[in-house]
């Protein structure tokens, strides 16, 4: 059992599973279309469940196991998961005290949350018991959510709960510094570099939603009417749509991110670059390859890796930097100059104000001037004595 591409004859991809002989397994392939077009999910979302699914499939086979009512020994799939590594499932699995897991929590718990949707698919078409949804879910009922999250009528719901998971450690996504970034920028090699780390550290742009950027959506005149934009000033429209180079929003909100004028004066020095190079001015991507074959090409988003690990060498930066630290660096420095959290929301595009809470990183002279700014005893003893 193998995750495989399948491109569409419009053109879209999604991902199926095979089994060893190459087939198409039927309720696999019908679970993974209905997330890539009935949830209108993402390619590398159908990508990521098709890995995991197929590792659940292959666990069946190799210990002769039916699929539809294996959920029942769901323990012994997460024990397989934690200490069997990829390409040696047919060994037996004989571990002692201190043995290393192969895989960590977070990515067993991805694998189940895909195995859970997965068989409750097929639970819902009749191709699996319906007893098996009581052996992956718990029946839980509103009683015990804390009080904030329950209803304002306070009517006892009933909703399930994933019976298999493992406690993950906690990860803090850290910021970029500004002085990394301002590294980073000074090592850039040409204009449209330039312009990546801007659009990523200045307007909060996700790899996907900067790779996937048309000139079109870039308004940089005061007025846009005359493009049929009522937001006036410089700004980039965000959208999600099907992109050739797999470039994806993971928003479904669409959105208006302004441009500060360091951002603009990058634009127009990439726009003098790019149109100097032969080949590189017919597509309607923003960014495209300049440096490489094929020209004129729309950069992938994995390029944006490639690029931000680049300068971080280049910029002799100590640690590693990926792009998603650019953007937690935007909001913090959003909300450090003052900006609320409907703005930060807005800005990042999340569709719950709590989402952005973990992108907040504030500046340690902020947090210093907070503390400082509490009376000191004897100022509280002075005003009780008045």
């Amino acid at each position: 059992m193998r995750a495989f591409p399948v491109r569409m004859p419009s053109g879209t991809r999604y991902w199926t599973v095979l089994d060893d002989k190459l087939e198409v397994m039927s309720t696999a392939d019908r679970f993974l279309r209905h997330v890539r077009f009935g949830q209108d999910r993402a390619e590398s979302t159908t990508k990521a469940y098709a890995g995991s699914v197929a590792l659940y499939l292959r666990w069946c086979l190799r210990t002769g196991r039916d699929w539809r009512v294996a959920a029942a020994d769901m323990g012994l799939f997460m024990v397989w998961l934690k200490y069997v590594p990829a390409g040696a499932e047919d060994q037996q699995l004989v571990r002692g005290p201190g043995t290393r897991p192969v895989r960590g929590e977070r990515r067993v718990n991805k694998v189940l949350t895909a195995v859970r949707g997965f068989l409750a698919f097929a639970v819902a078409r009749d191709e699996a018991p319906s007893w098996i949804l009581g052996q992956i879910y718990d029946l839980a009922d509103s009683r015990d959510l804390p009080l904030e999250a329950q209803a304002e009528d306070a009517r006892l719901a009933y909703r399930l709960r994933a019976q298999h998971w493992l406690h993950e450690p906690e990860t803090v996504v850290d910021r970029a510094a500004d002085v990394e970034i301002v590294a980073m920028f000074r090592v850039c090699r040409s204009a449209r570099d330039r312009l990546i780390v801007l659009l990523m550290a200045r307007a909060g742009l996700r790899r996907g939603e900067l790779t996937g950027l048309r000139r079109s959506d870039v308004h940089l005149l005061v007025d846009n009417a005359s493009l049929g934009c009522l937001v006036e000033g410089a700004h980039v429209h965000v959208h999600r749509r099907a992109n050739s180079n797999n470039a994806w929003a993971k928003s479904r909100r669409s959105r208006v991110v302004p441009l500060d004028f360091v951002s603009v004066q990058a634009l127009d020095q990439y726009v003098a670059e790019r149109h100097q190079i032969q080949g590189a001015g017919n597509s309607d991507f923003l960014l495209v390859n300049l440096f490489r074959a094929p020209i004129g090409a729309p950069m992938r988003p994995d390029a944006i890796n490639e690029l931000v690990d680049a300068l971080v060498r280049r910029a002799g930066i100590p640690r590693r930097i990926t792009p998603h630290m650019s953007r937690h660096a935007f909001a913090s420095n959003v909300r450090d100059a003052g900006g609320s959290q409907d703005e930060l929301q807005d800005l990042l595009g999340h569709a719950y104000a709590s989402s952005s809470e973990p992108y907040l990183h504030p500046d340690p002279s902020r947090l210093r001037e907070a503390v400082e700014r509490v009376p000191t005893p004897r100022v509280l003893a002075e005003e009780a004595g008045r």
